[in-house]
Formats: C-alpha cells, sequence, structure tokens
C-alpha cells in the first residue's frame, strides 16, 4: 500500500531529474537537448497527477514535489535559455566586464515569476477546473522554442526579432506579466466532451494541430498566444452571457 502511494511522487522526480538534465544541456547551449527533456518532464508532470487520481493516492506531498520539480523544468531552465539568448545579443554595461552589470541577468526574472506563480498557485483554490494565469509549463516551452526558431527558420524577420535584445526583454516582461495575472484560462481537461460546451477547446486543438503541422517550431509560441487569446475570448463571451441573463 505504501509503495502504492509512492508511485506518482515517483513520476514526479523523473520530471524533476529531466529539469536537471535540461538545466545542464541549457547552460551547455545544447537546446535541441534542453527541449526534449523539458518535454519528456512536462509530459511526466501532466501524468503524475492522472495517476495519483487513478490510483485515489493524491495528497499534500504531492501536490508539493510537484511544484518544486515544476521550479526547475518549467521555471529554472527556462530563466537559463533567455539569459543565454540574451548573453549572445547584448552588450555588457560595464568595461570590465562586471557579471552582475550584465543585461542578460534579466533572462532569470522568468525564473523569478515562475517562482512566485507556483507559491501562489499552492495556495489558490479557485485553480482546480482552470488557471488564473499562465502556466508556468506553457511559459517554458514559449521560451524553449525560441533558439530552435532562431537555428531553423529561414524567415528574415522572425531571425531578427530573435536576435533583438529588446525584443527579449519584453517577452521576458510580458511572460512574467501573463503567469502571475488575475487571467482565467481554460484547462485541456475535459468533464464531458460535447462540441456545444467545448468549442473553444476543439477549435484550440484543431488550429494548434494544423500549426504544428506546417509551421514546425514557430508554431510552439503562436500555440501560447493563442491559449491566451482563446481564454480571453470565451470569458468574455461568459461575462457577457451572465450580464445578458
Amino acid at each position: 500500500m505504501k509503495l502504492k502511494k509512492q508511485i506518482p511522487n515517483l513520476v514526479t522526480l523523473g520530471n524533476l531529474f529531466c529539469g536537471v538534465l535540461a538545466t545542464i544541456y541549457a547552460a551547455s547551449d545544447d537546446f535541441e537537448a534542453t527541449a526534449v527533456c523539458v518535454v519528456i518532464g512536462i509530459g511526466l508532470d501532466f501524468f503524475d497527477g492522472f495517476i495519483a487520481r487513478l490510483l485515489k493516492v493524491t495528497g499534500e506531498l504531492g501536490k508539493q514535489l510537484d511544484s518544486l520539480a515544476d521550479m526547475v523544468t518549467s521555471g529554472v531552465v527556462p530563466g537559463i535559455v533567455m539569459f543565454k539568448l540574451l548573453n549572445s545579443n547584448l552588450v555588457v554595461i560595464s568595461d570590465n566586464n562586471n557579471f552582475l552589470l550584465n543585461g542578460s541577468l534579466l533572462g532569470l526574472i522568468l525564473t523569478l515569476g515562475a517562482c512566485y506563480r507556483l507559491a501562489k498557485f499552492n495556495l489558490d483554490t479557485r485553480q482546480t477546473n482552470s488557471f488564473i494565469g499562465l502556466p508556468t509549463p506553457a511559459m517554458c516551452l514559449f521560451v524553449i522554442s525560441l533558439p530552435l526558431i532562431q537555428t531553423n527558420t529561414n524567415i528574415t524577420f522572425v531571425q531578427i526579432l530573435l536576435l533583438n535584445p529588446y525584443f527579449l526583454v519584453f517577452i521576458i516582461l510580458l511572460l512574467t506579466f501573463l503567469m502571475n495575472a488575475e487571467i482565467s484560462l481554460f484547462s485541456l481537461k475535459f468533464k464531458e466532451y460535447s462540441l456545444s460546451h467545448n468549442y473553444g477547446k476543439y477549435l484550440f486543438l484543431l488550429a494548434s494541430i494544423l500549426m504544428i503541422l506546417f509551421l514546425n517550431y514557430i508554431s510552439i509560441p503562436l500555440i501560447i498566444i493563442l491559449y491566451v487569446i482563446v481564454s480571453i475570448t470565451l470569458n468574455h463571451k461568459k461575462s457577457n452571457s451572465v450580464n445578458n441573463n
């Protein structure tokens, strides 16, 4: 019985292990390996909760472990990736290369924002069937896709944007804001599968599949942006419906 309780925790620790590996790869500028480890880690993060509910062994320990693992995989890793991107595109402010004056440290704002969001998530009882603010895995996928897009796209405009440190800082601030904003974002958990109650989710999933098929790595940040836009649109329609009634 005790072993059964530990199965979801072992899956969560697998997420943490992937996060540590991703951190090592990101620090070594191996962004493809970083992305593989992060995707596996996020997959394990999804399944640990599913397995815990399936085995009926959910508990406070699992909840805390989940956030600690996410802090590494979806908090530390994107901060390092953004640090690396900025470091290759920013001029150090100091003549003697003082590390603390290196503007690339702004990338670590993502890590701080993720930590704050995860701490709030553990205390927020509203986030059972939806999310308040952008989930850290979504933020992480957005960030780790950027170096892959940079090296795998022939679109000049996109390459110029990703080489622009001001654009990267804008992305950092935007994602940090979205993670901690009071914006309700839908979850892909389905209580029932009727089209009338889930048309927004089905539309999002269909658009996401098409973008992945035709746009390769560029699809990832576009999917995250679409996710926020669809959520806000659904919230607006729901609010209007309530007010009209």
